[in-house]
């Protein structure tokens, strides 16, 4: 018998999302980086480390060699937007020879989902050592308090 013909169907579609990860890393697409829910394909600029607590939702931004000054954060509609454009190194008077280059460069953008309860009018962000720090807090209304029982 064929050892296909052995597994189970959940293994059968299984082996079709390990098939569709294969075709993508061999064509060089990903899956969508849009959310905080998804899966950053490969090479997406900046990487996002995403963490929530009660008071806040953190986000973290691995950017480094980047300017502040040219980093852009916005919030619009619940979707907080991180993006800038990460200069070549100035080549100077002669012309630059590339051989290998694996660091990104170029125009980004990465755009996060903010949960319902997050209250975008008080996002802070700080940049430092190469990280971009995002902390969007919660709505009061939505953080857990004690209510009294009167008597």
């Amino acid at each position: 018998m064929y050892p296909s013909m052995l597994k189970g169907p959940g293994e059968l579609f299984a082996d079709f999302s390990r098939l569709q990860d294969r075709l993508d890393e061999l064509l060089g697409e990903g899956r969508d980086s849009s959310s905080i829910r998804a899966v950053a394909r490969d090479g997406a600029f900046p990487m996002l480390n995403v963490g929530t607590w009660e008071e806040a939702l953190e986000i973290y931004a691995l950017a480094p060699g980047l300017d502040p000054a040219a980093i852009e954060v916005s919030v619009e509609k619940g979707l907080l937007s991180i993006s800038g454009n990460r200069a070549t190194r100035a080549g100077g008077e002669t012309e630059e020879i590339v051989y290998a280059r694996e660091r990104f460069t170029g125009p980004f953008r990465r755009v996060v989902s903010l949960p319902e309860d997050a209250d975008t009018t008080k996002v802070e962000a700080s940049y430092r050592d190469g990280v971009l720090k995002l902390v969007v807090p919660r709505l009061e209304t939505a953080k857990p308090r004690q209510i009294a029982v009167n008597r």
